[in-house]
């Protein structure tokens, strides 16, 4: 996928420029831009863009006529204001709002939003959207779909069976922790930034630290762990969740050992609130090397202090050995790394496949974002 075709080639194949996520979709996804006058062939039919499709955009690949709904996945997403012919880009107010103002050559922006959401997408491209190469339809094709809340039949419910495990699960090549830390995929060096005012030093001290790791066959890398939480100064609502993560990030297997940093006072997230929690919650912070470590000169001087503490870790992160490990050990964890439209056709048909084989192997799969669980 990527990249925009040659409109002077004779004729593509549909699935050089497209993927239909279902059977009896009538629009498809673009894989690449296609630029006007490029020709496909679909079903035995030869089709041609008139406008450029930018690249997971839809097209259409049949007629559809004004009043009818736009199916992707078999399901509509909107209704044609218009008729639509075959290789026609699909594209409503929003859409073609979006683009001109992204393009729009001179430094006024317009107020005025179709949909009544405001732009999300960055700046503009100096010189207007022909001068890069855009040609889009002078109005829209389609309206978006008002979608009906699903509701579930309950009796008519059926759950999917659960796959079953191998008879002979596979193994891994991990590191072993002690304390029932579990098994690691990788030997990180971790600098972990307490609270949200961290994140400048911590992420600072990655970039020095850079490529040091590479002399070391055993150390993966050298990583900070920033957040946006806790740096305000009250007690923030979700302190209970904040110093949990924290607190896991701290003993998770892929930690060789952990460097954690505030700075200096002792507020509602700082290292002495972090230290109490995991211990009382008997986090196995003893089966890590770890140490507490507060701000208290120069940036430049701490940071020095911060390096060399680090370095002082190297050798014995660095004697960690991977041994082999039964997958049943592996844990992974799913989130959303931003949806497109080539998530289903591509990101998450593969992380799904992969889970599967995880789960039949006796390892895990957590959806680690609860919107994922609805079908976001």
């Amino acid at each position: 996928m990527g990249g925009s075709v040659n409109p002077n080639k004779d004729r593509f194949d549909f699935d050089e420029v497209g993927r239909l996520p279902a059977a009896g979709d009538n629009v498809a996804i673009a894989t690449r831009r296609l630029e006007v006058g490029t020709r496909f062939s679909y079903e035995g039919s030869e089709l041609e863009v008139p406008h450029t499709v930018l690249e997971g955009h839809r097209f259409a690949v049949e007629e559809i006529p004004e009043g009818e709904d736009l199916l992707s996945w078999g399901l509509p997403f909107g209704w044609a204001t218009k008729d639509i012919a075959p290789g026609d880009y699909a594209c409503n107010e929003k859409i073609l709002h979006v683009l001109h103002e992204r393009f729009r050559p001179t430094s006024t922006r317009s107020t005025e939003d179709p949909e009544g959401t405001s732009d999300q997408g960055g700046g503009r491209v100096p010189g207007g959207y022909r001068k890069a190469g855009l040609d889009l339809p002078e109005t829209a094709n389609f309206r978006d779909a008002e979608l009906e809340p699903y509701v579930l039949d309950e009796e008519g419910f059926r759950p999917g069976e659960q796959v079953p495990p191998y008879d002979e699960p596979r193994a891994f090549m991990g590191y072993r922790r002690g304390g029932g830390r579990g098994v690691g995929t990788r030997n990180y060096l971790v600098v972990l930034g307490v609270n949200s005012r961290l994140t400048g030093f911590v992420r600072a001290l990655e970039w020095e630290m850079n490529g040091v790791a590479d002399g070391y066959e055993n150390v993966d890398g050298i990583v900070c762990v920033a957040h946006t939480e806790g740096g305000e100064g009250r007690t923030p609502n979700n302190l209970d969740l904040l110093l949990r993560t924290l607190s896991g990030f701290m003993v998770n297997p892929n930690v060789g050992a952990v460097l954690a940093i505030d700075g200096g006072d002792e507020g509602a997230v700082a290292n002495g609130t972090l230290r109490r929690y995991a211990e009382e919650h008997d986090y196995p912070l003893d089966e890590v090397p770890h140490e507490f470590m507060s701000l208290e000169g120069s940036f430049r001087a701490d940071l020095e202090r911060a390096k060399a503490r680090v370095m002082d870790w190297m050798e014995s992160v660095n004697a960690a050995r991977r041994t082999e490990e039964p997958l049943s050990e592996l844990k992974i964890g799913l989130q959303c790394g931003g949806s497109d439209a080539f998530s289903g056709v591509s990101a998450n048909p593969l992380v799904g496949w992969v889970s599967k084989e995880v789960v039949r192997n006796g390892g895990a799969a957590n959806l680690a974002e609860t919107d994922e669980l609805i079908g976001a």
